[in-house]
């Protein structure tokens, strides 16, 4: 009783609540459950605890500790079906998301990455470090096309690895270089990570779209600028082949031929996007239907290849949907307990200055990162941060047409920050991805340490989109302003 009154002076029963979610939730994923379910079984567990500790009727514990009702218990869940459903299928919103996978997954048994690698590596696999760039410009390219981090990884690991390492590349960069491009799709639209997020924080999807190109592009530039320092300062760690090919016309012309379709690809989708014509759900069918004739115009397409894409894209959706209602369910129950509340005290009390608070915000998520997937981090965090961002009044430009432009770039540094948690362990997907296709004598150990001077890029790349908001906010500014 008296470590009860002691905590009561301090937190109040809704307070321990909120923070024993949190750390049940992080417990079972660690003990091994799947993440819908502990997100599940961690709510039921906590509406028992509303039910026997939160009732004034039935707490032992109302004259000792601080508490307030948080008027849930079991009868009263049946509601929160309609209300999920609403959210979720009905939302037109959402209908993006598989036609992004799908267009992802579409692309990936086309052939036009082999494509590419194969005329990008006879155009620049006479440089050093000339194999890192052509994967680096291939995963721009594919970044714009798909949102699909484990195809891209995957795709470019088997493709270019084995020539890296007959090349003689260090394991290290060969295998940084490899995830860090891989995962430029989460980031580069079209981003099932956006669409995510333009649902949770009730903003335009197009603006994210327009809004997440320039950082990353400029991620992506980061990336190739070290390339390039860092085969001059360590010229063993990416040789030039032995032998290479004079680039003449025809190499150009290859490279030409083999980089022109999937840009169609990107003109379509974004182009019709931030020209008005479509909206970013009919642009996601656009995207769909044009990877398919990409496979069918490279002798791709077949029944098989159809079936396993859809299989795929319906496995992968009914994950991430499954993980969205799981999370919906947990963020409700978290608020009838005022975790809403709670943790707007707590940030807010940090820092006195609001950009020291979107800071120490970014901070947890990218700490969060280490833990979590994202789309956990997206559909739990986003929406109770949303309030703190909008009550702080930052000087973000919006110029006159972009609506909420500081959540709009809340956003976008989040995604940023996000983009981190596949590159760190132990939660790094794009490692695993890599690491399911590479040779023997190629270790996690080797990816661990290829992967950290990415991810201090894309700290740095973080850091000057915090200080240009503009960055973020022109390009919708300027598509709606016309």
């Amino acid at each position: 009783m008296f470590l009860l009154e002691a905590i009561g002076q301090v937190l109040t029963l809704n307070e321990l609540a909120v923070a024993a979610m949190f750390l049940t939730f992080i417990f079972m994923l660690f003990r091994g459950v799947p993440v819908a379910f502990a997100l599940v079984g961690v709510s039921l567990i906590f509406v028992l605890v509303a039910e026997i500790l939160l009732d004034p009727y039935r707490s032992a514990f109302k004259d000792i500790i601080e508490f307030d009702r948080t008027g849930i218990d079991y009868r009263k869940l049946a509601a929160l079906s309609g209300r999920l459903f609403g959210s979720t299928v009905k939302n037109p919103v959402l209908v993006a998301l598989p036609m992004f996978i799908f267009m992802g997954l579409m692309l990936d048994q086309s052939g036009v990455a082999q494509r590419m690698m194969h005329s990008m590596q006879r155009l620049f696999g006479g440089l050093r470090g000339g194999l890192s760039l052509t994967v680096l410009l291939i995963g721009i390219i594919l970044a714009a096309s798909t949102g699909v981090i484990g195809a891209s990884v995957t795709l470019l690991g088997v493709m270019a690895l084995p020539s890296m390492m007959a090349q003689n590349y260090s394991k290290p960069i060969a295998t940084g270089t490899i995830a860090s491009a891989g995962t430029l799709g989460i980031l580069i639209p079209p981003s099932i990570m956006l669409v995510i997020m333009s649902d949770q924080l009730a903003i335009s999807l197009g603006d994210l779209f327009m809004g997440a190109l320039f950082p990353g592009l400029i991620l992506g530039a980061l990336y190739i600028v070290f390339i390039i320092i860092y085969g001059l300062i360590s010229p063993s760690a990416m040789p030039p082949p032995e032998q290479s090919e004079h680039v003449g016309w025809p190499v150009i012309k290859e490279v030409l031929l083999a980089v022109v379709p999937p840009m169609f690809l990107i003109l379509l989708v974004l182009g019709s996007i931030f020209a008005g014509i479509a909206t970013p759900t009919e642009a996601s069918g656009l995207g769909a239907l044009g990877a398919t004739l990409l496979a069918l115009f490279n002798g791709k397409l077949s029944f098989k290849v159809l079936k396993e894409v859809s299989r795929s894209t319906l496995n992968t959706s009914g994950y991430i949907v499954g993980i969205f209602l799981a999370a919906n369910f947990f963020s409700f129950i978290l608020r009838r307990y005022g975790g809403d509340e709670i943790v707007e005290h707590l940030v807010l009390s940090a820092f006195d200055n609001p950009y020291m608070v979107v800071g120490f915000i970014l901070f947890i998520v990218f700490l969060l990162g280490f833990l979590l997937d994202w789309i956990e981090i997206t559909i739990i965090i986003m929406p109770l941060m949303l309030p703190i961002i909008k009550g702080l009044e930052l000087a973000v430009p919006g110029f006159g047409v972009v609506n909420d432009p500081s959540v709009v770039w809340f956003a976008i540094l989040v995604a940023v920050t996000l983009q981190t948690s596949f590159l760190t362990p132990p939660v790094g997907f794009a490692l695993f991805y890599l690491k399911g296709v590479c040779p023997p004598g190629v270790t996690l150990a080797h990816i661990y340490k290829g992967v950290v001077p990415f991810v201090l890029l894309q700290l740095l790349g973080l850091f000057i989109v915090f200080e240009v908001p503009a960055l973020v906010t022109w390009l919708p500014s300027v598509a709606y302003g016309n």
